[in-house]
């Protein structure tokens, strides 16, 4: 290896487009449960050996994952996965707390459909980590066509990655009950307070819901059906059954387990949060249109 090493954990596409972007500039290895036919696959052993990492695996495996595979010997870390962990309400920067110190973890957040990466599409993204240095670090290794900013605000870059999974899917729904680009933007917009709200009251900055976290990644998620979970939305509003969805998508689709997981949380703090509820709701198997009808009443 070079003598600066950076290693992707993770090779869906999301995986696959950092690994890409990333191998711009340097070697970059990337490696995943199964071989994959790409430049630079390796074993988790050798990757692991990397100073650097990128870690782009579903939040809902993350913690099993470290438990099983991980030890820290001072690699500095990227978190590419955005959810919440839906079995106890924890946010991923909790879960990394028991193995990672703080100083040596950041978190990805941003507008950035991989699809669109890996073509070396301009993108922007926020490096959100307590320690300045650590994005100072990792910044020179992306390409000239992604701008990267810095945040400390962690606890709102993940809120903002989280939630605006949940909002695509009730955007997919809207698009597919044939509800108009009127209800559409109400919905999105409507989303983004009930997104600042939530994320208030675990003390987010508001300045991250107004910029590329929030807002510009919610906008993107929420309107295309490159997003799986617009597509989930899509695919419900149709009548088709969740398990029949996630089968057709063959990826996942993380707005499903963390709209259990922001229920589940906005119940247990008292957070007002009727869209992701009704989001849900929908996914346990409520009609969308009646749905529809409660947000509208409320």
């Amino acid at each position: 290896m070079s003598k600066i090493s950076i290693g992707v954990i993770g090779a869906g596409k999301w995986g696959q487009a950092l690994h890409f972007a990333l191998s711009q500039k340097q070697e970059a290895y990337i490696t995943s449960r199964t071989s994959r036919d790409i430049k630079n696959f390796t074993d988790l052993d050798t990757v692991l050996e990397c100073e650097y990492l990128i870690i782009a695996i579903p939040a809902q495996q993350i913690r099993a994952w470290l438990k099983e595979n991980f030890v820290f010997k001072g690699q500095k870390i990227l978190v590419a996965s955005k959810g919440i962990e839906a079995s106890t309400g924890q946010f991923l920067n909790d879960i990394y707390a028991d193995f990672v110190p703080d100083e040596n973890i950041g978190f990805i957040s941003g507008p950035s459909f991989a699809a669109e990466v890996i073509k070396g599409l301009p993108c922007a993204l926020v490096l959100n980590s307590s320690n300045k240095k650590l994005y100072d670090e990792f910044e020179p290794f992306f390409p000239n066509f992604i701008k990267t900013y810095y945040s400390d605000d962690v606890i709102g870059a993940e809120i903002c990655g989280a939630y605006k999974n949940v909002l695509a899917i009730a955007s997919g729904i809207c698009d597919g009950l044939e509800l108009g680009n009127n209800a559409r933007a109400s919905l999105i917009s409507r989303g983004l307070v009930e997104m600042q709200r939530f994320g208030k009251h675990f003390d987010a900055k508001e300045s991250s819901f107004i910029g590329l976290s929030g807002a510009g990644d919610l906008f993107l998620t929420a309107s295309s059906t490159l997003s799986r979970n617009f597509r989930v939305g899509l695919g419900l509003a149709s009548g088709k059954s969740l398990e029949e969805i996630l089968e057709e998508l063959g990826e996942v689709a993380e707005g499903v387990k963390t709209s259990e997981a922001i229920s589940k949380l906005s119940k247990e703090h008292d957070i007002y949060t009727p869209i992701a509820n009704e989001v849900e709701l929908i996914l346990q198997g409520k009609n969308p249109k009646d749905s529809l009808k409660d947000l509208l009443s409320s």
